[in-house]
Order: C-alpha cells, then sequence, then structure tokens
C-alpha cells in the first residue's frame, strides 16, 4: 500500500552529514579507481616494459577492463548485502576494500624486480578494487534516494556523480601538481606514479569514519519483507522489466562516461597530439564544468521530470557524438579542445545527475540495493570497462571514426529505453 514519503533525515544538519556520509565514500572509491587510469601513462612501461605506447596502453587497458569484469560479482555481493545487513555497512565495507587494493598497487615492485609476478598482483589488485566498486554505486545510489525528500530526488541524485566527478579531479590535481612542480618525467615513471594510490588508502580512514557514524535509512529500517526475500537474487529477476531498463539506460551513459573521462586523457595525447601537461589540464577544466553541470541537471530534473530529461540527453547525445570526436581529433588548441569535452560532458550531466534516482526508484526496499548494483555493474562491466579498449584497437586499425558511431549506437539505445519506460515520478517503488 503507497503510503506518504518518509523525509529522513528530517534536519538540515542530518540531512547534510547523511549526504555527506553517503558520498564522501563515494569520492574516495572513484580517486582510487580512477588514479589507475590517468597515471597509466607513467606506470604502463613499469609493469610491461615492451612494445610502442599504444601497445603499453593496451595490456593497461586490459588490466583495467579486467576489474570491471568483477564489478558484477562485487554488485551482487555488496548489494546482497546491502538489503540484508543494512546500507551503512555495505557502504564502510566497499571503502574497505578500496583501500585495501590501493595499498597493493603502492607497494607492488615492477616489472624487472619480480618479472611477471608484477602485472599478476596488478591484477588482483584491480579485481579486489572491482569488487568494491560494483556495490558502490548501487549501495550509494540506494542510501541518497532513501534519504531524500521525494521533491528533490533529482538534487540529491546528482551529488553521487558530483562526488565521483570530485575523486577524479583530485587525482587528477595530483598529478599535475607532481608534473609541474614536484617529480621530472622520469621520476613519475621509476616511482612517482606510486604516490596518488598511497594518498587514496590515505584518505579512505576519514570516509570510513563517516560512513561508521552514518544513520541506517528509514526504508531498511522499516522493511517488513521476509529474510528469504531481502537481498534475493530469484526475487530480483521478479522484475525483468525493470532489469531492462536499468541495462538500457546504462548502455549509453556508461560508454560516454568513461569516453569523455577516463579515455579522454589518453585521446588528446596519443590521438589530437597534445602534451600529457596540456592533456591533464584540459580534462581537469572539463571536468570542473561536468561537477557542477550535475547539481544544475539534477535541479532541472526536479522541475522538468526525470524522463524528460533522459530524453533530451539522448537526441543530443546522438546529434553531437560523432562531430564532436572529429573536431576532437583534429584540434589543435588548447581552448577549442577544451570546450568541446565540456559540451559532450554537459549533455551527458543530463543522463548521469539522475540515472541513480531512476534505477533506484524501480525496485521494493528489500532487493533496491541489489537491483541498482547487480544489472548496472553487469553493464558497466561489458560496456564501460571496455570503452577504453574498443577506442585503442580502433586507434590501433587506423579507424578510429568506428568508435564514434559504436558510441553514438550506444546512445541511441539507451534513447529508445527513455522514451519506452514509466516515468518513475509517476510510478515510483520508493513511495510504497
Amino acid at each position: 500500500m503507497a503510503i506518504e514519503h518518509y523525509t529522513y533525515p528530517n534536519t538540515f544538519k542530518n540531512q547534510f552529514k547523511s549526504v555527506l556520509g553517503g558520498s564522501v565514500g563515494n569520492l574516495v572509491e572513484w580517486y582510487d579507481w580512477y588514479a589507475y587510469s590517468v597515471f597509466s601513462l607513467y606506470f604502463a612501461s613499469a609493469f610491461f616494459p615492451e612494445g610502442d605506447q599504444t601497445a603499453q596502453l593496451l595490456n593497461t587497458a586490459g588490466i583495467f577492463a579486467i576489474g570491471f569484469l568483477m564489478r558484477p560479482f562485487g554488485g551482487w555481493l555488496m548489494g546482497m548485502y546491502a538489503d540484508r545487513k543494512g546500507r551503512k555497512a555495505a557502504l564502510t565495507l566497499s571503502v574497505l576494500l578500496m583501500s585495501a587494493g590501493s595499498l597493493v598497487i603502492t607497494f607492488v615492485p615492477g616489472y624487472k624486480q619480480i618479472g611477471i609476478v608484477a602485472p599478476i598482483i596488478l591484477v588482483l589488485a584491480r579485481m579486489l578494487q572491482g569488487i568494491s566498486i560494483g556495490g558502490e554505486y548501487g549501495t550509494a545510489a540506494t542510501y541518497l534516494s532513501e534519504i531524500a525528500p521525494s521533491n528533490r530526488r533529482g538534487f540529491y541524485s546528482s551529488f553521487q556523480y558530483v562526488t565521483t566527478i570530485l575523486g577524479q579531479l583530485i587525482a587528477l590535481s595530483i598529478l599535475l601538481v607532481l608534473q609541474r612542480y614536484l617529480l621530472s618525467p622520469e621520476q613519475l615513471s621509476d616511482w612517482g606514479w606510486r604516490i596518488p594510490f598511497a594518498v587514496g588508502a590515505i584518505l579512505a580512514l576519514s570516509a570510513i569514519y563517516l560512513r561508521r557514524n552514518l544513520s541506517e535509512t528509514h526504508s531498511f529500517r522499516s522493511e517488513t519483507a521476509t529474510e528469504k526475500t531481502k537481498g534475493s537474487m530469484s526475487e530480483m529477476f521478479k522484475f525483468s522489466r525493470e532489469l531492462r531498463v536499468i541495462v538500457g539506460l546504462t548502455i549509453g551513459s556508461t560508454v560516454a562516461f568513461y569516453t569523455f573521462t577516463a579515455y579522454m586523457q589518453k585521446f588528446l595525447v596519443n590521438t589530437s597530439g597534445f602534451s600529457k601537461n596540456d592533456a591533464t589540464t584540459i580534462t581537469i577544466i572539463a571536468l570542473v564544468a561536468f561537477m557542477f553541470a550535475q547539481l544544475i541537471s539534477g535541479v532541472l530534473s526536479d522541475k522538468y521530470g526525470r524522463k524528460n530529461m533522459m530524453i533530451c540527453y539522448g537526441v543530443l547525445g546522438m546529434l553531437t557524438t560523432v562531430p564532436i570526436l572529429t573536431n576532437l581529433e583534429h584540434a589543435n588548441h588548447i581552448w577549442l579542445a577544451t570546450s568541446l569535452i565540456i559540451i559532450s560532458l554537459f549533455i551527458l550531466s543530463m543522463c548521469t545527475s539522475i540515472s541513480a534516482i531512476i534505477k533506484a526508484e524501480q525496485f521494493p526496499a528489500n532487493i533496491r540495493s541489489l537491483g541498482v548494483s547487480f544489472p548496472y555493474a553487469t553493464t558497466v562491466a561489458l560496456f564501460g570497462g571496455t570503452a577504453e579498449y574498443v577506442a585503442l584497437l580502433c586507434k590501433q586499425s587506423g579507424h578510429a571514426n568506428y568508435f564514434y558511431w559504436y558510441l553514438t549506437a550506444c546512445i541511441g539505445v539507451s534513447l529508445i529505453v527513455s522514451i519506452t519506460m514509466r516515468d518513475t515520478e509517476k510510478f515510483s517503488r520508493m513511495n510504497e
């Protein structure tokens, strides 16, 4: 039976504390996850000394993809844990796993010291982080959606990607400081690339403290479903239509997100011909704009509707992706490249700012975290985790533009789903 939405926490102080606690761990986790990508330009040769730069980047991108393959397992494990033991417990555990992986990468010797064992350990560390990040999205999305007032769910949801981007910005800022002020390129390649992973492990301590002091959501505490159905895969698969919606929406957003964030720095260096320093600067500026765009899009979605925002993203994304990437490929000025990326990210924010709340509204509380985490993580593993690898393969084959059309097609899938899905503002299981 539908009941009036319970607004929890009911004071600004408690709301701020809960939003901060629910999202700051997301910041730390995505900082750790993204540090691998932005510093791979420097540590690729430490683990794969043979071959040209593109071949080395392909190897590190392959490991990046392996980490993504663990995300469905993490989505299942952490989603089930969150639905059975609580959102707070799962959020704390996910940060612990991510920081453990960062510590391993910080201290693992290179190929010259221990041979093939070095990349094997790197793979294992990324697998551990993949489990962590696989459950983080769904659990954080569930927590933020359950504490949000019903008329501000889009705005609250936007904080998930605000902290995701902020984590990326911190990783890039550390790289920029190391590049320009502290270390030479040789020092960065020799040992300096280890610094950000050590910083990530230290930052995790603050996130663990904040999450240990979170208040559990009212939705979880008042859940009356039987223990057998909480976090149950069989229960989740009863919602086949909702699962298809999550997969379809995720295909377009995840390929676009990893293209214009994680892969873009390499694209600027390896395709557009910018220096590593300029590529880092461009990416930082674009991500700052992307971060603020989340909040703007979240507010707009509460006013004009989340489904309408998703449709706008799909239409604009399909129309602009190929022209923007084609022009970016030949861009020879830093501000031209920055402007093109910002345009793409502003369009993408129409989707990323609200995608989490749309997914969380599909499921009842007893399987909400699992229902979001597992299909999302599986889709990201198949499409987001391989985006960089597919782009590099197209580049190596001499047909970089094939990837541009591939991305456009993925956005098209999300557009079709956005048009045909039920409007969650009218049919939300969050109010049941």
